[in-house]
């Protein structure tokens, strides 16, 4: 095949797919009930009627963990696609992985020192009374 013969399959493949999403929710759409009652707006939750609001706040330290979640979950995948080229990488690759592994936790040492990861309120300090 040419080089781009390549680009062409790929060009159809994503055709196709987008054809195929639009043409299911197209037909599922048309073929639908719809039910406009007040009881099929409501949530359902397994026939428990449902107590409180469902929408609150949360506090913004989960959102820092999420994101260190997805930090070090990159992290993995990198080391994972770095583990599998380890012989053809060599000493370069392993000096270019140490490198990045030791950004990581420079970063992450940096973020706990600075009380990135601290939850609860930040003490206060005591007041030393001297004695005369």
């Amino acid at each position: 095949m040419a080089d781009n013969a390549h680009y062409w399959v790929l060009l159809v493949y994503t055709f196709v797919v987008i054809a195929l999403v639009a043409g299911m929710i197209g037909v599922s759409h048309f073929l639908g009930q719809r039910h406009l009652k007040r009881a099929t707006i409501e949530p359902f939750e397994s026939g428990i009627v449902t107590v409180g609001y469902a929408r609150f706040r949360l506090p913004v330290q989960f959102y820092l963990i999420a994101m260190f979640f997805v930090i070090f979950d990159l992290e993995a995948a990198y080391l994972y696609a770095w583990a599998t080229a380890v012989h053809a990488a060599g000493w370069t690759g392993y000096l270019v992985i140490a490198v990045f592994i030791l950004a990581l936790l420079a970063a992450l040492a940096y973020l706990w020192r600075a009380g990135a990861l601290e939850w609860g309120p930040k003490p206060r300090a005591l007041a030393i009374v001297r004695r005369r």
